[in-house]
């Protein structure tokens, strides 16, 4: 639902490049493509990816998917209008992701925070939980437009946060 009252309020809709990282079998990606962005999606999980490129096929629309762990295969730099990132947590991606943004492009960003535990279900390993305040912390050369912590039904940190146009 927070990707989905973003998307249109992200200059480019229509036109620009968007990427959703770490897709699994598309679900925003599908949403991207519908708005009318250029879509890229990435995952480690080939079928995953081939699911999502066939889901939208079906559908009629386009979405350009790569199978990669990109750690090792970077992000192209000042490249994407809008980046998705959705339950999933990489600290060592957020700097790829910050610089993979275009001047001007937006980051939306969701996934689950340490409260999580106390729920039952979902992540457990703290390399998978934000600590309080956190994501925020990831993207500081971002301009942060929105940022909440939930705990119901999910504990989740979500961000939306803009790169500064270069002067």
């Amino acid at each position: 639902m927070f990707v989905s009252e973003w998307v249109h309020r992200v200059p480019g809709a229509g036109r620009g490049r968007a990427l959703d990282a770490a897709m699994g079998r598309g679900r925003h990606a599908l949403l991207l493509a519908s708005a009318g962005f250029r879509t890229f999606g990435v995952d480690r999980d080939l079928q995953s990816v081939a699911t999502a490129i066939s889901t939208g096929a079906a559908s009629g629309l386009t979405i350009r998917g790569w199978c990669a762990d990109l750690t090792s295969h970077p992000l192209p730099r000042d490249w994407f209008d809008l980046i998705v990132v959705a339950r999933y947590l990489q600290r060592d991606l957020c700097p790829a992701l910050a610089r993979a943004l275009a001047p001007g492009g937006v980051l939306l960003y969701e996934t689950f925070t340490e409260a999580q535990r106390a729920k039952g279900r979902g992540p457990t390993s703290p390399h998978h939980l934000l600590k309080p305040g956190e994501l925020r912390e990831q993207f500081p050369g971002l301009e942060v437009a929105f940022y909440e912590e939930t705990l119901e039904p999910d504990a989740l940190a979500r961000l939306a946060a803009r790169r500064p146009v270069d002067k």
